[in-house]
């Protein structure tokens, strides 16, 4: 395990096509997380969706270890968020995992929509901000307008931006000082403190079950530990547990902190709840960890599938897709024309036809 001290937590939100995966990519490398043999464009956008459409879907958690200036090596979770309207939720949820986030805006079309919103969100949040000038290199490229923007919309000090071109990695290693220096460590009771660990996401595994990502708050959890869920009122006990690389990395341990992986015996996705609170068994005493606010669905609609002999199956995917996209909501309806099927809430147009698409 590592310091709690030399641990980094953060996210980066931007607009929809402002270069956020490319400066992921870029950092992976930096930080040599990946080889270049493994290397692809958008390497955290692991959904063939993802890569088709440009955009991110998904929130990706990735663990980095970076060597500073300093000479100290640090221990960097990002997670990478989606910028589109429709994926918010994803976002609010990551950043409950991050301590700060890289805001990173396009200097040839400056702040947009998305980037406003999302901002707000990392405020309301209270992370610490750090600003991202992108794409300098092109020639449309204004930068004293953006840094205008900054200072106008968010109130936030522009001669701290840093001017980068993720796509040639000029100024780069820039962000990943800034990060050590300005976002805080992990605020923790420490390690002998009650474990509370937050869920903040989860994915379904046809062969070993739900696997759960976490965010260690305090104390820490071990292979083999037996764990709550205080929400659901689930007990399981831990498999396998690690960090995020481009695999799941299996460890013995994960300290205050931490962002991580637990998959359990937990087969069933709707025994999992994002925004729960795990602690080991006996502690049901303990105050939870605030969790997410409930989103509400702005776009319904009913679907059905072709065959009715199919609805067990769809209702089956509609649960682990529920799991993996927690701002889905759905209900049974039927039709006289249609038969059994749902009526499914989404977050918005984009939303429903990636659904659809995932479906």
């Amino acid at each position: 395990m590592i310091k709690t001290a030399h641990i980094r937590n953060f996210c980066i939100i931007a607009h929809i096509d402002h270069g956020k995966s490319t400066l992921a990519d870029r950092l992976l490398q930096l930080t040599q997380s990946i080889d270049d043999r493994s290397f692809r464009d958008q390497v955290l956008d692991d959904m063939d969706l993802e890569r088709e459409r440009g955009i991110t879907i998904k929130s990706h958690p990735i663990t980095m270890h970076y060597k500073a200036a300093s000479g100290e090596t640090y221990e960097l979770n990002l997670i990478d968020t989606p910028g589109h309207v429709d994926f918010t939720y994803e976002v609010s949820r990551s950043m409950a995992a991050c301590e700060g986030a890289l805001l990173v805006v396009d200097a040839a079309q400056g702040v947009e929509a998305q980037t406003v919103a999302n901002t707000y969100l990392a405020v309301e949040r209270g992370l610490d901000i750090i600003p991202v000038i992108n794409k300098v290199d092109l020639p449309n490229a204004d930068v004293a307008l953006v840094k205008k923007q900054l200072e106008d919309i968010f109130a936030i000090d522009a001669s701290e931006a840093i001017e980068i071109s993720a796509k040639t990695g000029q100024g780069v290693d820039a962000v990943l000082e800034a990060v050590i220096e300005r976002i805080p460590a992990p605020k923790t009771d420490g390690e002998q403190a009650p474990t509370r660990a937050l869920v903040f996401d989860s994915v379904y595994d046809g062969y070993r079950g739900v696997i759960t990502y976490v965010r260690i708050v305090d104390g820490s959890l071990g292979q083999g530990d037996k764990v709550s869920f205080l929400a659901s009122g689930t007990d399981t006990q831990i498999k396998d547990l690690g960090t995020f690389g481009l695999e799941l990395l299996s460890a013995e341990k994960l300290g205050p902190g931490q962002v991580g992986y637990l998959i359990g015996t937990i087969k069933t996705p709707a025994e999992i709840r994002i925004g729960d609170t795990i602690t080991q068994s006996g502690n049901s005493g303990l105050e939870p960890l605030p969790g997410f606010k409930d989103v509400r669905p702005m776009v319904f609609s009913g679907l059905y599938p072709v065959d009715g002999a199919d609805y067990e199956k769809f209702r089956d995917s509609l649960e682990r897709l529920a799991l993996n996209d927690s701002s889905l909501v759905f209900h049974p309806e039927s039709s006289i024309a249609l038969g059994f099927g749902f009526r499914c809430g989404f977050l918005g147009l984009l939303h429903l036809e990636i659904t659809q698409e995932r479906l």
